[in-house]
């Protein structure tokens, strides 16, 4: 407005001179005769004193001093003005800055926060899409801003500079075993039924909707840092009361629950519970981006090394190309013994008081498990090595088999175990045949087995033995199309003997697998049996307690799995993902042979499990 104001003025100047001019024209032509003309007036004005200004030219001048004085006002408030201006696009340009940083952590929500997942690494068709801190999956929900195609408002909630992305899913399952294992649908793979066992003569059935699951990653973005973390449950708890009579009383347990801090110079600091390190990865050390197979069982599959266990893991990232990590992660022990002499003790029953499980093992663990890895894509294909050190500790009772036991001369013995363990992931076939290979072997490793074998036994002194253990899986998933995901795995653990004789010379009968333990009896069907007390009370009841199998150690050899099945999505889209899926595995459990009857081959019994599971899910968008 000020500049058209003093373009009016400016003209109405003009014009005004205009007049004024032509008025001194007229005034000219009625001068008289003698008045001097514009030709002699140059030569006249030497000698003629300069004539003082008319009314006319001294206001003329007065206006143009006018508008002088208005042009120097209006340049400076054009000065104020551009100063004001600058300022406000520095304002809007910050809060452009602002806006794009948010909606960066936003579109992180399917990231891991320490680097971009490559195209080729999709969300597990098993679980649908799930958010990963910092690393983009093919599948995942889009950005904090809008689902896949913006048209249904944010998938993520902005609370106080964070970014909270809900996710999970919906399932209703089934399953059918063949030999009865009074399980969910978490199949406890070492405990498939001999021969002789009742369940080995009946089937069950089973319909859960435990394994739904509720997740929410929790995103930031510091100056230097992405700061977030991670929570996921599922309500596969069990409580000392909880049933499925006449209302299900399952409890919620929890999956995960870490945070982290990824810093941009390749550096990752992350902790809480979460996976172990020894689990493959899809892309770098990231965490959610676990290659778990996409079965329905709760258990996964035999021959997949798994733990989800508190720990802090460090990791670097060097260029997207490889990446170096240490964890220092929860300790546990699983142990079998047979026919030692109750001269040591490895740990104890939960206490209530300290909110551990009363009718649960706890072993007196010395040091947390130590594990390393290294992981390289190198432009086609992903692949890990890494190693696990343990340690394992009991109390040794020397005098126990004295006339009279004494505990004079205990001590605490200590032993270390670990193992070595590789991965390679594959994609072939235009990317559409993913083949992936795993391999863990060592001593006193059997616990991150999907079996859970024993980690030790014990030797005659007392003292704990590591069990040598291998643990492998192979996987081909194939994405035949974007609906349609095809699946197939063949893994096996194994547990080598590890026996010992009393004494010198004699067959050996003490620890795990010895051939000199008794298997015969676990071809005889024994009769139910009755009431016994536990920790808690008194457990099982008449018709609801199968016999036990006397004589038959049936320490496990090894157990080999192969599953096929499929998912199929009848929907996926910003409404979410509906999907079904079938699988059907064959299981075989074989145990060490002991003392037969009369032949040989009753002493190495084994049993065999066919299952087949079912599950219907809808996954949040």
């Amino acid at each position: 407005m000020k500049v058209l104001a003093t373009c009016l003025l400016a003209l109405g100047l003009l014009a005004g001179t205009t007049a004024m001019a032509a008025e001194g024209k007229d005034k000219g032509a009625a001068a008289p005769a003698n008045s001097p003309t514009l030709e002699n007036s140059a030569a006249n004005s030497a000698a003629t004193p300069a004539a003082p200004a008319t009314p006319a030219e001294e206001r003329m001048e007065e206006e143009l001093q006018e508008l002088r004085d208005l042009l120097v006002t209006q340049g400076k408030q054009f000065q104020e003005q551009n100063k004001q201006l600058k300022e406000q696009f520095k304002e809007q340009q910050q809060k452009v800055q602002s806006l794009e940083e948010e909606l960066s952590i936003a579109k992180a929500g399917r990231e891991n926060l320490a680097a971009p997942e490559p195209e080729s690494v999709a969300a597990n068709p098993a679980i649908g899409p799930s958010p990963n801190i910092g690393t983009t999956t093919a599948g995942n929900r889009g950005n904090a801003a809008s689902n896949q195609d913006g048209s249904d408002g944010p998938a993520s909630i902005h609370v106080k500079g964070i970014t909270l992305t809900p996710g999970g899913f919906m399932e209703g399952a089934a399953v059918w075993r063949q030999k009865a294992l009074s399980a969910d649908v978490t199949t406890p793979f070492n405990s498939v039924p001999y021969p002789g066992s009742s369940q080995s003569q009946t089937s069950e059935f089973n319909v859960s909707g435990r394994q739904s699951r509720i997740s929410m990653l929790v995103e930031g973005k510091l100056n230097n840092v992405k700061i977030g973390g991670y929570y996921e449950t599922d309500f596969l708890g069990t409580g000392i009361t909880s049933n499925y009579t006449e209302s299900n009383s399952y409890v919620l347990r929890q999956r995960q629950f870490w945070g982290q801090a990824a810093f941009e110079n390749g550096w990752t600091v992350t902790g809480g519970q979460m996976w172990t390190m020894v689990t493959e990865t899809k892309h770098g050390l990231d965490n959610r981006t676990e290659a778990l197979p996409m079965v329905i069982d709760g258990s996964y599959h035999v021959g997949f090394s798994w733990a989800r266990q508190p720990g802090v893991r460090v990791t670097k990232n060097f260029g997207n190309k490889v990446w170096l990590g240490f964890a220092v992660e929860n300790a546990a022990t699983t142990l079998t013994a047979h026919g030692q002499n109750n001269n040591f003790l490895i740990g104890a029953f939960g206490t209530s008081g300290g909110s551990l499980n009363p009718v649960a093992n706890y072993a007196f663990s010395s040091a947390p498990d130590f594990i390393f890895k290294a992981a390289f894509e190198p432009g086609w294909g992903h692949y890990e090595v890494f190693g696990v050190v343990s340690s394992f500790r009991d109390r040794v009772f020397p005098n126990e088999t004295a006339t009279v036991p004494l505990s004079l001369g205990a001590f605490n013995d200590h032993r270390v175990g670990g193992g070595i363990g590789a991965n390679a992931r594959v994609p072939l076939f235009h990317k559409k045949l993913d083949a992936g290979l795993h391999f863990l072997g060592g001593d006193g490793i059997g616990r991150y087995g999907a079996s859970t074998l024993a980690d030790v036994t014990v030797r005659p002194n007392g003292t704990l033995a590591p069990i040598r253990s291998f643990q492998s899986l192979g996987t081909l998933e194939w994405h035949t199309t974007p609906k349609l995901d095809v699946y197939a795995y063949v893994g096996g653990e194994y547990n080598a003997r590890t026996q010992f004789a009393k004494t010198v010379g004699s067959t050996p009968n003490e620890g795990y697998g010895a051939i000199g333990l008794p298997n015969f009896g676990c071809f005889t069907e024994p009769v139910p049996g009755t009431a016994t007390s536990t920790a808690t009370g008194v457990g099982g009841g008449a018709g609801f307690v199968p016999g036990s199998l006397a004589e038959c150690t049936g320490d496990t050899r090894n157990i080999v799995q192969g599953t096929l099945g499929f998912w199929y999505r009848f929907y996926k889209g910003s409404k979410g993902t509906i999907q079904w899926g079938p699988q059907y595995s064959y299981v075989v459990r074989n145990a060490w042979s002991g003392a037969g009857a009369t032949e040989d081959t009753l002493a190495a019994p084994h049993g065999v499990e066919n299952m087949v599971l079912t599950s219907f899910r809808y996954v949040l968008p």
